[in-house]
């Protein structure tokens, strides 16, 4: 990866760090955004990994532990996983899957663990979790389309209009 690739990476995961930390609607944050761009724009996908959980921990020493912290981390290294499927295709609607995907599965694995540790271990419990989450989804999908819209847009405009940030490629991504 060139230098001026790299260090523009960066900077957008430290904005996404430092968006984290301003006040915002709950589960409205650039976090799974942020681990889907980290998995489609890093080569490396031991960077691509290290990037978010770097993001998440700095962020995490300003905002302070919860109890869901290792649930999260964990389901952020699947969205990386998720964006590294798009790395080499980032046309708008697979951008647009990813985030879907990344936000469900981050609903899914949390909630299970919010079911395990407060709810009654029934169906009935299972049902009143993920009922009561659902305005927390859409939040998360919401934040989670915006900031990588922001994500994946910046870096377009940036290939675009400047040539020692491309990827070795043209612009890679397009509206379907």
């Amino acid at each position: 990866m060139k230098w001026q690739r790299f260090v523009l990476m960066c900077g957008l995961l430290s904005l996404c760090a430092a968006m984290r930390l301003l006040p915002h609607p709950p589960n409205v944050t650039p976090v799974g955004a942020m681990a889907i761009f980290a998995g489609a724009m890093f080569v490396d996908r031991r960077v691509a990994m290290l990037a978010p959980l770097v993001v998440l921990g700095a962020s995490d020493l300003v905002i302070g532990g919860y109890w869901l912290m290792p649930v999260v981390y964990g389901s952020m290294l699947i969205s990386v996983l998720i964006g590294r499927l798009i790395a080499t295709s980032r046309f708008f609607g697979h951008v647009a899957m990813a985030t879907f995907v990344g936000a469900t599965q981050f609903f899914i694995i949390t909630n299970l663990a919010c079911w395990w540790s407060f709810y009654p271990h029934s169906l009935e419990g299972l049902a009143d979790c993920f009922t009561l989450a659902i305005p927390f989804f859409q939040n998360s999908l919401a934040g989670d389309a915006f900031f990588s819209t922001g994500l994946f847009g910046a870096v377009w405009l940036a290939e675009k209009s400047i040539p020692s940030v491309r990827a070795g490629a043209p612009a890679v991504i397009a509206i379907t």
